[in-house]
């Protein structure tokens, strides 16, 4: 028999675990720091380099990816690398697939519920 308060402290991990992951996600900045770390570790100045914001402005973007285990930042001498963590996404990718069960999301349309239900 399971214990359900284990269970349940489970779930509630994996949830904090997904919200931090899809916080993460939300950020457009963010996005595409991730997409920048796809092709290779990066010093933190060269991920701020084409971002039109201050370098105290990335280092807390990096923060959140950090915290949500997208990215890890390690010290290297007097410079500070980001690396995308290749199974960060895991949990999140497995979460969607249970979606693709179903027919085709009208994402467009699943927006405008969304939108409708958090103004209300």
């Amino acid at each position: 028999m399971v214990d359900v308060s284990i269970a349940c402290r489970l779930i509630e991990a994996m949830t904090t675990q997904l919200d931090q992951t899809f916080a993460a996600l939300a950020d457009p900045t963010r996005r595409a720091i991730l997409a920048m770390l796809l092709e290779d570790d990066m010093a933190v100045t060269d991920v701020a380099e084409p971002f039109q914001m201050s370098l105290a402005a990335i280092s807390k973007h990096l923060g959140v990816l950090t915290a949500a285990g997208l990215i890890s930042q390690e010290k290297r001498g007097r410079v500070k690398w980001c690396k995308l963590e290749p199974d960060a996404l895991r949990e999140a990718s497995v979460w969607m697939q249970a979606f693709g069960q179903m027919d085709a999301i009208d994402l467009d349309a699943f927006e405008t519920f969304l939108e409708q239900q958090l103004s209300t």
